[in-house]
């Protein structure tokens, strides 16, 4: 089992990711639960993982709001003992959660830039010209200079992240192995490509939980890893 595999439980519900937890087993350690499974149990299943099969959990909530409310929303959610939650990599917003999750042992990681975006889609969200590669490493910047513990970015800023003073913890989506198909990822690079530009954890989805057999494909993963 390599903690540096974080499986993307994108499947409708509870129920589903308890199946595809057991057909991974001890492959598997690490789990995201994202926005998708919210209405479908997630936080139960967040609870069920951690608790009862004793794997570690990455809450992908992308939260983003004014801070009181930010730090509300946190502190309830450290509740569940889970290890990772993302929020917007805004300094306001980063702070705040930083507040929420104090006295827990809760990772809070600012997004740079979604892994699905290109520089068309900043333009189509009015956000400022320049290369998307800089913007993402400016915003990881500040988001450490916050009080992050890591940053979201794609494995193509990775190196560059992990060159900032006082960089985190970095993990990045926008992996699949050689061959997989890309789906609505963009940036995207493979597993081995993505530890040695300086990840400390890659997201995996469709590419395991939609094989015929799961297990296999992340047994493979982590092989890759093991070369980096």
């Amino acid at each position: 089992m390599d903690d540096r595999l974080i499986v993307a439980m994108d499947v409708p519900n509870a129920l589903a990711g308890l199946e595809l937890a057991r057909k991974l087993g001890d492959e598997v350690g690490f789990y995201k639960i994202g926005l998708g499974m919210l209405t479908g149990g997630g936080l139960a299943l967040a609870n069920e993982l951690k608790q009862e099969h004793g794997k570690r959990i990455f809450l992908d909530m992308k939260l983003f709001d004014i801070g009181a409310t930010v730090e509300a929303a946190v502190k309830g959610l450290a509740q569940y003992d889970i290890d990772f939650l993302t929020v917007h990599g805004d300094p306001h917003v980063v702070r705040a959660a930083k507040q929420g999750a104090a006295g827990s042992n809760l990772k809070i990681l600012g997004v740079t830039i979604l892994t699905s975006l290109e520089r068309a889609d900043l333009d189509a969200c009015m956000m400022r010209e320049g290369d998307l590669h800089e913007i993402t490493v400016e915003r990881a910047a500040r988001a450490f200079e916050a009080g992050a513990d890591g940053i979201i970015c794609s494995p193509r800023e990775a190196a560059a992240v992990r060159a900032l003073p006082g960089s985190g913890l970095i993990v990045t989506p926008g992996v699949r192995p050689a061959g997989a198909e890309l789906g609505d990822q963009k940036r995207v690079e493979t597993p081995v490509s993505a530890i040695r530009a300086g990840a400390d954890h890659i997201v995996v989805g469709r590419p395991i939980w939609q094989a015929d057999d799961p297990q296999a494909a992340a047994r493979a993963i982590n092989g890759e890893l093991q070369q980096a």
